[in-house]
């Protein structure tokens, strides 16, 4: 069910995106309904269920409620089926229903910090295998998954980040990349999506990485805090925060730049209008760690967004990356035949997001998923059905 809002068509419920999902099996061999097994699976996923033996007890034990709203013709599917479809469907067409929820449940993102990242599925393959990777979207302030992809074989997130970026909507936001995705094709990608980057600079880029951090030991350096604005006049930004607790003080001091004619890579860098810096230091009985991090930017001259750009792209590891591991147990999830392990993984984002954007229980994610297994009044609240 689709209803029209603001000029555009937008879905009411995931249940809803499932329905315009394209089935991958023959006519003849479709016992069970597309959507009766999407939903069953979901519904597992918000229950505290984790593999496929998981979604065939869910839908047993819960098979009454479940004929209130799905069609269920010949019952419940058994886990090979639920092993079958999910290695079968398109993971490209399941992301494309993925975003287009998430572009109802968050249609605004203009300002917002998205983090893209990627993490690996350690139990998901065989032996000799190599560790399959998936490159997740993280709005930083809505605290929602945008999107996912899986990385190709024998090959890294640089050929990842682009078919996600593709698919998302980020006119106006500011994404932030770690290292690896720090390429002048990404670069471009985001600003041809009418969105800023900031991007981490590392040794993969050795002489530009030596000479950004040059330029900042070279013009912070000599000065004091309180004069760093001063620094090249019109051209120099600074911010610091300061955090106390669990014994111990972190100072953070940013530094953006916009002094950048002498790089002489600059045009190859789409839009690129200033460079930062963010020194650490950390404060544990007495003793100082101090370490200094470097970025390559589109944002204009401001160290307080760039602050705001680079504090939150950790959002997509303390809130997604961790979540899905210690609540969801991503990393212990066995399944791997074709599609399957990216599937899952798109249906362990939908299962979050709707954890997360749910207000009304003060309780942990974990503690929601049990409630959804107890009452069903929750779990309905959680699928909107």
């Amino acid at each position: 069910m689709i209803e029209k809002k603001t000029g555009r068509l937008e879905p009411k419920s995931i249940v809803d995106c499932f329905e315009g999902l394209a089935d991958p099996r023959l006519e003849r061999t479709r016992l069970h309904k597309l959507v009766d097994i999407l939903v069953i699976g979901l519904c597992s996923q918000l229950t505290g269920g984790e593999g496929f033996t998981d979604m065939t007890l869910f839908g047993r034990a819960k098979q009454e409620w479940l004929c209130t709203f799905l069609d269920l013709p010949n019952g419940i599917p058994s886990h090979d089926t639920f092993n079958r479809v999910f290695s079968a469907i398109d993971p490209h067409c399941f992301l494309e229903c993925f975003v287009q929820w998430v572009k109802g449940i968050c249609p605004a993102l203009e300002g917002e910090v998205v983090a893209i990242d990627g993490k690996a599925l350690r139990r998901a393959l065989d032996e000799g295998d190599s560790i399959p990777y998936i490159v997740s979207a993280w709005a930083s302030e809505n605290g929602l998954a945008l999107g996912q992809v899986k990385v190709n074989d024998k090959s890294n997130e640089i050929t990842a980040i682009p078919e996600l970026l593709h698919v998302l909507e980020i006119k106006g936001c500011i994404v932030t990349i770690d290292a690896m995705g720090c390429q002048k094709e990404i670069a471009a990608r985001i600003v041809d999506k009418k969105a800023d980057y900031v991007l981490a600079l590392k040794g993969n880029h050795a002489t530009v990485h030596e000479e950004v951090t040059e330029f900042f030991t070279d013009a912070v350096a000599p000065c004091a805090i309180e004069a760093a604005q001063s620094v090249r006049p019109g051209t120099m930004s600074f911010f610091q925060t300061v955090e106390k607790g669990h014994g111990r003080i972190e100072t953070r001091r940013y530094w953006q730049s916009t002094d950048i004619d002498w790089f002489e890579d600059k045009k190859l860098w789409k839009d690129m209008r200033s460079i930062g810096m963010v020194e650490s230091i950390r404060c544990v009985k007495g003793k100082n760690t101090i370490e200094r991090r470097y970025f390559l930017n589109s944002l204009p001259l401001d160290a307080k967004i760039f602050a705001k750009a680079v504090r939150g792209h950790w959002g997509v590891e303390n809130q997604l990356h961790w979540s899905l591991d210690v609540t969801f147990r991503e990393d212990q999830s066995r399944a791997r035949s074709k599609n399957a392990a990216q599937n899952l993984a798109t249906l362990r984002r939908i299962a979050l997001n709707l954890v997360k954007k749910n207000q009304r229980e003060k309780i942990s994610q974990r503690q929601k998923r049990i409630l959804a297994a107890l009452d069903i009044g929750f779990l309905k609240q959680l699928l909107g059905v």
